[in-house]
């Protein structure tokens, strides 16, 4: 998926000096904070010290919060100053700043996550909207224009109908026949979020007779041909689910998998991808693409359909879904939000078989993919135990010992803190009844209750009922230390927080951590 961008104008600040009797010869004359200076491309350049004032004395201010050296941040920047290039003499209310935040705190303040551009309304620090999915000048500068004036173009003619749809790659008509007045305010809403679409609107009855539409109706246009035509229900459809359906027409049934592409399909909020691994140089390519685009279209707004050239160096799918060069071609689905895996049963890529997959995934069907590492022949040899999917189940669900685990691929984040780890490993090597352990989840697809963002820590506690408890404390020696005696101390009842913070889950009833078949 891909990132965000922005846009905008000068900013006129009127200053006022105070009179000369206003500060006695004794008093420090009050310094005001230096406006900012518009030095390039008619964007902001702001700083904490000017950052209040900027808001007080603009009515829309989009900022961009970016660190310095940052390849998207530069490429973001880019865009925006196109988009506020556009918008200077269009738009001037509107303006545009951005704020180097590697060094302070207004990136906690504002949950930054880069890079990032948030727009603050009528002074407004306290509430200000995520510009998510917007990326290119020509979205931002649609998505600015939705924000401070109508989202939709009343279209009134069938000529006026047809110059449209003949004119935008990409063009998206709401057919309102009934309850117009109640059902326009409702649309124009869903519109706001999908800047990459033109959005038209109509009412005129000789635009429904002359394209055959007698009930409320939302028809995508895609390159002058109708793509998708929808009936709307009253206005009760649920927002997210008509943005994604929308927005997964801004891309192609299939989309290659590369450096350049992958924000841009991480963008459309499609949780469910199904991946073909296969080189694109091969003898059978050509009929197995056209097997996969059949089967795409079915499926849009629910799968997004995408291509992974396994000759492509940069690629590192591979990796990430353990999969070798004799496997291909491959196929998985991979959901986002729980980065559960699915393999494709048959070896043929058909569309029947395509269909049938895609199918009982969302039936809830589909078989998890499971994979793991080999259990290291040194694996209990350390202070830290070291746990994959054949021996998970069997050192933490043993009843008689407390086993705490940090979870986690091994990324650059979770690297740092092993060697802490280590030292609560050190501390607690001679506890008979307590295990320290790592896992790599990625490697191993070992899924515990309620995953989280990595590395995340769990404490599955000695005893008949297997209670889990989720750690959410600091990540130091000592925190951990702390949780850890409190838990062996006290017992608390399933669902009944604990004195360090934790949750405790009655895990007796419920299916436990999903591993491969344990070897014993």
């Amino acid at each position: 998926m891909k990132t965000h961008q922005f846009f905008l104008l000068p900013l006129l600040f009127i200053t006022g000096f105070p009179a000369a009797d206003s500060v006695s010869p004794n008093e420090t004359k009050p310094k005001k904070a230096k406006l900012p200076q518009i030095k390039e491309n008619n964007v902001l350049l702001l700083k904490k010290s000017n950052f209040d004032r900027a808001l007080k004395e603009t009515k829309y201010l989009l900022v961009e919060f970016y660190v310095s050296l940052s390849q998207p941040s530069q490429n973001q920047s880019e865009e925006s100053a196109e988009a506020a290039r556009q918008l200077k003499k269009e738009a001037p209310r509107i303006q545009f700043g951005k704020i180097d935040v590697t060094h302070h705190d207004l990136r906690k303040e504002f949950n930054i996550e880069f890079p990032t551009v948030k727009s603050f309304v009528d002074s407004s620090r306290g509430d200000p909207i995520d510009c998510k999915g917007v990326r290119q000048a020509s979205a931002f500068i649609t998505w600015v224009k939705r924000r401070t004036g109508p989202s939709t173009v009343l279209i009134n003619s069938t000529d006026q109908a047809e110059a449209i749809i003949n004119a935008d790659d990409l063009a998206v008509i709401g057919f309102k026949a009934i309850h117009w007045k109640t059902q326009k305010a409702g649309f124009c809403s869903k519109t706001r979020d999908v800047p990459e679409m033109p959005f038209r609107m109509t009412a005129s009855k000789d635009i429904h007779a002359n394209y055959g539409i007698q009930k409320n109706t939302l028809v995508v246009f895609k390159k002058g041909k109708p793509v998708h035509n929808g009936v709307l229900e009253d206005g009760r459809q649920n927002k997210l689910d008509l943005m994604r359906l929308i927005k997964t027409f801004t891309l192609d049934l299939i989309n290659e998998y590369n450096l350049e592409t992958s924000v841009k399909i991480f963008d459309v909020p499609v949780e469910n991808h199904i991946l073909l691994f296969t080189p694109a140089n091969s003898e059978t390519f050509s009929v197995i693409y056209e097997n996969y685009k059949s089967a795409a279209a079915e499926f849009r707004g629910k799968i997004m359909f995408v291509l992974v050239d396994t000759n492509e160096t940069r690629n590192r799918g591979f990796e990430y879904f353990r999969i070798r060069e004799v496997d291909v071609p491959a196929m998985r689905i991979l959901n986002l939000t729980s980065d559960a895996k699915y393999n494709m049963p048959a070896d043929e890529v058909t569309v029947e078989n395509l269909k049938e997959f895609c199918q009982s995934y969302l039936n809830g069907k589909a078989k998890l993919h499971v994979s793991g590492e080999e259990i290291p022949e040194d694996w209990d040899k350390m202070p830290v135990k070291v746990l994959v999917g054949k021996n998970f189940n069997r050192i933490v669900f043993n009843k008689i010992i407390t086993v705490f685990v940090m979870f986690g691929p091994w990324s650059y984040d979770c690297r740092k803190l092993l060697p802490i780890w280590d030292k609560l490993g050190d501390q607690y090597e001679n506890h008979k009844d307590i295990i320290i352990a790592k896992t790599d989840v990625r490697a191993n697809n070992i899924l515990s209750i309620g995953l989280e963002h990595y590395p995340f820590f769990r404490l599955f506690l000695a005893g008949p009922d297997y209670q889990e408890v989720a750690y959410a404390g600091e990540h130091t020696l000592k925190a951990f230390s702390e949780f850890l005696e409190e838990q062996s101390k006290t017992k608390a009842e399933p669902g009944e927080k604990d004195p360090s913070g934790g949750i405790k889950e009655d895990l007796s009833q419920k299916k436990t951590v999903i591993t491969e078949k344990e070897q014993l």
